[in-house]
């Protein structure tokens, strides 16, 4: 991959400003969301579980544990939690029974688009207010924006 050929006082800028932008914006749309969501706010360690099992559907404690960079007994706490409330069913192996597959259940997918509906039409609503220059601009940026979250990713995982 060819490296930047902008000036370290460009990328600092840069860098500066998306670490202080992203997080506010990610407050304000998790604000609005729960303002507007039925249901009590989880906390984040059992959210991080659910995107986890809806994205790797079958996923074991240990896999969750070591994804999530948590303690196996911290994710099989998190699992009987979110078994109790019906947002997470846990599936016995058929050819080991010590090992266990998480599944969401048909209530937690149900709240999951419905968090993600009320999350698209906040975006889509704010997006209406910007200028088409501004549009055009986190158009061209929803790439880079994609290829800067994949590199954070593997970098916090390795």
């Amino acid at each position: 991959m060819p490296a930047s050929s902008a000036s370290g006082q460009d990328i600092d800028r840069v860098a500066a400003v998306l670490a202080a932008c992203l997080p506010a914006l990610h407050r304000a749309l998790d604000r609005r969301v729960a303002r507007d969501f039925p249901h009590p706010k989880l906390p984040e360690g059992q959210l991080a579980l659910l995107r986890l099992v809806g994205d790797r559907e079958g996923v074991t404690v240990r896999e969750a544990a070591e994804a999530l960079s948590m303690k196996p007994n911290n994710v099989s706490a998190l699992v009987s939690q979110l078994t109790e409330q019906d947002l997470l069913d846990r599936r016995q192996d058929p050819t080991d029974r010590r090992i266990a597959h998480l599944h969401l259940t048909a209530t937690a997918r149900s709240r999951i688009a419905e968090v993600q509906e009320l999350l698209d039409g906040h975006v889509a609503e704010a997006l209406h207010a910007l200028t088409d220059g501004e549009l055009d601009a986190l158009g061209s940026a929803l790439g880079a924006l994609d290829a800067l979250t994949r590199h954070l990713r593997s970098s916090a995982s390795g």
